[in-house]
C-alpha cells in the first residue's frame, strides 16, 4: 500500500512524500524509525488499471546488481551518500532506474534516509532490500549491506535465468503451434473443407466436426480473439483480489509435476531471504514478516505470518513451521539444528542452495519430457487433419478413378 505523508523532522522542517508499507501501522513505524513526526498520513488507492497492467515499469535484476555494487564501492570509498547517488545518475543506463536514482537524490537532500526514500519503489527494491539498507545505515556498514545484497540478487537472477531458459523452447513451440492453427483455420482449411462439402455423400464424424468449427472460426474469428482477451483481463482482475490470489497460489502448489517445482522455488526463496536478513542483523520476527511478503505466494505468506506470531509468543521457527505440510520435515529439522547451534543463517543458506539445485534438476527433467510430449501433440494434430480432410479427399479421388 502507498501512503502520502506530511511530517516534521527533528529540526522542525516539514517534509512530504510517499511511503510504501503493508498497512498503515507499518507506514507509521517506518516514519517514526526515521525520526519523523507525523502530521498527516493518507492511503493512496492504486487504480484498477495499474493492478492489472502487465506493462508496468520494471528494473531488471542485472541493473539492480550493478547499481548496488557501484553504490557500495562509492560509499566504501567514503563518498557522501548524496554525492554517490549523483555520480550514479551519470552512470545508470536503465531509463526507469535513472528516474528513480534522481528522485532518491532529491529525497535524501530533503532529509530522508536512503532506506525510507527507497520504500517508495517497493516493486524495484522490495522489503528485503530496504530493510538491509536500513540495517546498514544504523550500523554504519551500508557498503557491506549493499555488496551482500548484490551477491544475493545475482543468485536469485541465476535461478530465474535457469527457469526461463529451460522453458523458452516449450513456450516458443506452443505459441508457434497456436499461431499456425489460427492461420490454418482462417486461410487454409476453409478452402479444403469447401472441397469436401462439394463432393456430397457421408463424411466421417471428425470431418463434420472439423468443417463446423472451420466455418465458425472463419466467420467469428474476431469473437474468439475477443473472448480470449476478455478471459485474460478477467483472470487478471480476479488475481488482483485477495481471495482470487489465494486460490490461485493454492492451486499452483497442488498441480501435478509442476506443483513440486513451485514448492521448491518458494522454499529456496524463503531460505535465501531469511538467511540474508538474519545475517544483516534484522530481528527474527521482523525478518519473518518481510520474508512472508517476498516469497510471492499467499499460502506461504499466511504460514510465515502465523509463525511470526508464534515466535513472539515464545516458540521457535521450527516449532511454528512443524505443523504445515508445505514445509518438508528436512527444512524444519535443519532450522532446528541452526537454532540450537546459533548458525541459523548458515544452515538456511545451505537449504537454499539445496533447493535451488533441486529446482534446476527438476526443470531440466521436465524440459526433457516436454519435448517428446510436444511432438506427440503435434502428431495428434496432424493425424486429426489427415483423418478429417485428407482421407475423405483421397477416398474421393480413389472413387473417381
Amino acid at each position: 500500500m502507498r501512503f502520502a505523508y506530511k511530517t516534521k523532522n527533528r529540526e522542525g522542517k516539514i517534509q512530504e512524500g510517499i511511503v510504501v508499507a503493508v498497512n498503515q501501522v507499518r507506514a507509521e513505524q517506518l516514519l517514526a524509525e526515521n525520526g519523523l513526526t507525523i502530521i498527516s498520513l493518507e492511503k493512496k488507492e492504486e487504480s484498477f488499471f495499474a493492478k492489472i497492467n502487465p506493462f508496468g515499469k520494471t528494473v531488471s535484476n542485472k541493473d539492480l546488481v550493478v547499481f548496488s555494487r557501484q553504490l557500495a564501492t562509492l560509499i566504501s570509498a567514503r563518498v557522501p551518500i548524496i554525492q554517490a547517488l549523483r555520480i550514479l545518475v551519470e552512470q545508470v543506463t536503465n531509463p526507469y532506474l535513472l528516474s528513480i536514482t534522481s528522485d532518491l537524490v532529491k529525497s535524501v537532500e530533503n532529509g530522508e534516509s536512503l532506506s525510507l526514500a527507497m520504500t517508495k519503489y517497493d516493486r524495484v527494491f522490495g522489503n528485503v532490500y530496504t530493510s538491509l539498507v536500513k540495517a546498514g545505515e544504523a550500523s554504519g556498514s551500508l557498503d557491506r549491506s549493499l555488496l551482500y545484497l548484490a551477491d544475493q540478487l545475482e543468485k536469485d537472477y541465476q535461478l530465474k535465468s535457469k527457469v526461463k531458459s529451460a522453458l523458452t523452447y516449450p513456450v516458443f513451440v506452443v505459441v508457434a503451434l497456436i499461431i499456425v492453427a489460427i492461420l490454418m483455420f482462417k486461410f487454409v482449411l476453409p478452402k479444403l473443407t469447401s472441397v469436401l462439402e462439394e463432393q456430397g455423400g457421408s463424411l466421417p464424424t471428425i470431418s463434420i466436426w472439423l468443417i463446423s468449427f472451420t466455418h465458425f472460426f472463419d466467420r467469428f474469428w474476431w469473437l474468439v480473439l475477443m473472448l480470449v482477451a476478455i478471459i485474460i483481463v478477467a483472470l487478471k482482475a480476479i488475481l488482483a483480489t485477495d481471495n482470487g490470489r489465494y486460490e490461485w497460489d493454492k492451486i499452483k502448489i497442488q498441480l501435478p509435476i509442476v506443483g513440486d517445482i513451485f514448492k521448491k522455488i518458494y522454499l529456496a526463496r524463503f531460505s535465501r531471504n531469511l538467511s540474508t536478513l538474519i545475517r544483516g542483523g534484522i530481528p527474527i520476527i521482523k525478518a519473518m514478516e518481510i520474508v512472508s511478503e517476498v516469497v510471492n505466494n499467499v499460502v506461504y505468506r499466511e504460514i510465515l505470518m502465523e509463525t511470526a506470531t508464534k515466535i513472539s509468543a515464545g516458540k521457535s521457527i521450527s516449532e511454528g513451521l512443524l505443523q504445515h505440510s508445505e514445509f518438508p520435515p528436512m527444512v524444519t529439522q535443519m532450522i532446528r539444528v541452526g537454532e540450537q547451534t546459533a548458525q541459523l543463517d548458515d544452515i538456511l543458506s545451505k537449504v537454499a542452495v539445496f533447493y535451488e539445485q533441486e529446482v534446476d534438476n527438476k526443470i531440466s527433467t521436465l524440459t526433457t519430457l516436454l519435448e517428446p510430449a510436444i511432438m506427440i501433440v503435434l502428431g495428434i494434430g496432424v493425424g486429426m487433419l489427415v483423418a478429417g480432410i485428407l482421407l475423405p479427399i483421397y477416398n474421393l479421388a480413389s472413387t473417381a478413378t
